[in-house]
């Protein structure tokens, strides 16, 4: 089989999860960078807030993603993009939470994809100091790029694991994850008993405090 896949990178506005406002994309075929492309989300509510640090993190502002898709307007073009590929994302498990919480937030069905950490990758095929994105591409020969632009990301998350294959000789993406053993994963879908309850009396402000998180250490 090819080495076929789509790399996957978010934004958000927040430290919410949910709170996605960028997307980029990179569709890989038979090794090789075959289509890119990304676009501005406006975050569900009550997630929508832009938050100093992330925008110094990312430039995006809420003036930005006025006119935007929401996250269930452009649900349908992040599927057909990825179709049934694998997705690869770096610190993967950032991403796919974006994915399913933004899902559960506004109660679309979250697509049960497969995926493959390239942070997890690069730390059992690189021997780096730092492991964060711009310091694993760069050892991947994708040096210069726009950090913390998603649809770039993207695209130097697919190039490290190009990289990494031609490395460890892997046929594709299964064979890859396989030979660095680290498995292909699968988001996880919570059967609606087990979402968190939410007070319907909860402030937008008090909602978010319930998804503080640690951000993008290794983007």
């Amino acid at each position: 089989m090819p080495l076929d896949f789509t790399a996957i990178d978010f934004e958000t506005a927040n430290s919410s999860s949910a709170s996605a406002c960028a997307v980029g994309l990179a569709r890989v075929r038979g090794g090789e960078v075959v289509e890119t492309k990304g676009w501005l989300i406006q975050p569900p509510f009550p997630h929508d807030q832009f938050f100093e640090l992330n925008t110094r993190i990312h430039g995006l502002t809420a003036e930005d993603v006025v006119g935007a898709k929401t996250w269930s307007e452009q649900l349908a073009d992040l599927r057909e993009f990825c179709g049934s590929d694998v997705l690869v994302a770096h610190n993967a498990g950032f991403d796919m939470t974006v994915i399913r919480r933004a899902c559960e937030v506004t109660g679309d069905d979250c697509p049960p994809y497969e995926y493959v950490c390239s942070l997890q990758l690069a730390r059992r095929v690189y021997r780096l100091e730092s492991y964060r994105l711009p310091s694993v591409a760069a050892e991947a020969g994708f040096a210069e790029f726009a950090h913390h632009d998603a649809a770039a990301d993207a695209l130097a998350c697919a190039h490290i694991m190009i990289d990494a294959a031609r490395r460890v000789g892997a046929r594709d993406i299964r064979s890859l994850a396989e030979l660095a053993r680290i498995g292909v994963a699968r988001i996880a879908v919570p059967e609606p008993a087990e979402k968190t309850p939410v007070a319907p009396e909860a402030t937008p402000v008090e909602l978010l405090r319930w998804e503080q998180q640690t951000l993008f250490e290794f983007a």
